[in-house]
């Protein structure tokens, strides 16, 4: 009896012991997050910070709101402003490392410029630039950006994404900078189905700018894409020729950041998940409308 009525009084101190303002609570789901790629339940953070489920989803919404976390189908993750995304290193640090040695040995084989960078809603935030004779000629600069559906980098990614996802982070923002430039998001759905059947790689050619030409594979975890890189060169080079070795760079860099995913002999143990054919009856009307489902559905 006595062990018995202690347990009422033990729940209500733990009450008691939840952390009594707001900023305390938040940052106590905050800390729940290890990392750049942890995604966490509603339930997950419960577990983990011990709050009541209804006080979790509320602080959870909130921080979603200011974008100190993100949420998708996969649960909840660290936003841009947690990321330091708008201007210092931020989390991205153990992108750059795993990424580093890959860069530099692409740059070497190939004299072109290499560029790794991360989604930022509906652009590529660029995290390294490693030059080579051609480098001057790119206008691009490590903390620069530029729009997703433009360019060989983001295509890359966005490929690995939900088509409804897809158009919550780029629709209405689809605007053309040369005469190649996709200019609507049934084209851009159709590009990213050709990406996937080539097994993740994207091409580029005069789409951000007339004489620039890239080709891009994104770094995929279990949760999607989380990076990707690009070689970079004139409107001649043969992309073709060095598309098999940004491939390759992706590959080893998804297994140094998620070493798990592969068994002894280097094959997935769990593939990344490919985006299903689940569409919303409005993304439904739109690809019929535009006539834009054909070899997409």
């Amino acid at each position: 009896m006595t062990a018995l009525s202690a347990e009422p009084g033990q729940a209500t101190s733990a009450r008691r012991e939840l952390p009594p303002s707001m900023v305390e609570r938040m940052t106590l789901i905050i800390d729940a997050f290890d990392g750049r790629f942890t995604h966490l339940t509603l339930e997950d953070v419960v577990r983990c910070t011990h709050l009541p489920r209804s006080t979790a989803h509320r602080i959870l919404d909130q921080l979603v709101r200011l974008q100190w976390l993100e949420h998708s189908s996969s649960g909840y993750s660290l936003g841009k402003r947690a990321l330091g995304l708008g201007g210092g290193d931020g989390s991205h640090g153990e992108i750059r490392e795993a990424a580093a040695p890959l860069l530099h040995d692409l740059q070497m084989r190939t004299g072109m410029v290499v560029h790794l960078a991360v989604l930022d809603g509906p652009e590529v935030f660029y995290l390294d630039k490693v030059g080579g004779r051609f480098a001057l000629a790119v206008p691009s600069r490590v903390g620069g950006r530029a729009p997703a559906h433009s360019t060989a980098l983001g295509k890359a990614m966005l490929a690995w994404m939900e088509p409804e996802r897809v158009e919550e982070l780029v629709h209405n923002k689809i605007s053309r900078f040369t005469s190649r430039t996709i200019g609507d998001i049934g084209t851009l759905h159709q590009e990213l189905h050709r990406i996937r059947r080539r097994r993740g790689l994207a091409f580029e050619r005069g789409e951000s700018f007339p004489a620039i030409s890239c080709a891009a594979a994104a770094i995929r975890g279990q949760d999607g894409p989380v990076a990707s890189i690009s070689l970079v060169g004139d409107s001649h080079t043969p992309l073709e020729n060095v598309a098999p070795l940004v491939v390759d760079a992706a590959r080893q860099a998804s297994l140094a950041l998620f070493p798990g995913q592969d068994d002894q002999r280097g094959r997935p143990r769990h593939p990344p998940r490919v985006p299903g054919q689940t569409w919303s009856a409005e993304t439904m009307n739109r690809w019929l409308t535009m006539g834009g489902h054909d070899g997409w559905l």
